[in-house]
């Protein structure tokens, strides 16, 4: 079924899928930035995966050596793990002040309530 070493593939498939499944069926803000991070996961691996070079070794040049892997792409997602966590905190704490102005962290509820006031 999985042939020529394409598992991880579909194991990025997988994850990419659960994480648009709960940003889109959850209403738990905490919980769609999980989802939001699952689905970073899944294509910060999906580059990685693309980047390998079977037999690939670093560029650097030596005798003998004539497969090399390019480096960007690690590099490059390198830098959206950085982003990634950052942005990550920053929908953490607006959950948190979202959650201290309205009681909630359930979209639905704050849609509520913030419909509730539109109505004052």
């Amino acid at each position: 079924m999985f042939e020529g070493g394409l598992l991880h593939y579909w194991i990025i498939i997988v994850l990419m899928m659960i994480g648009l499944y709960v940003v889109i069926s959850r209403d738990n803000l905490v919980k769609k930035v999980i989802g939001l991070n699952i689905f970073q996961v899944s294509v910060i691996m999906f580059y990685v995966a693309m980047a390998k070079v079977r037999g690939g070794t670093a560029p650097i040049v030596g005798d003998g050596i004539t497969v090399f892997s390019n480096p960007l792409p690690h590099v490059l997602m390198l830098t959206a793990i950085v982003v990634g966590v950052a942005t990550t905190a920053l929908a953490l704490a607006l959950t948190v002040r979202i959650n201290e102005a309205y009681g909630t962290i359930e979209e639905d509820e704050i849609r509520e309530i913030e419909r509730l006031e539109d109505d004052e």
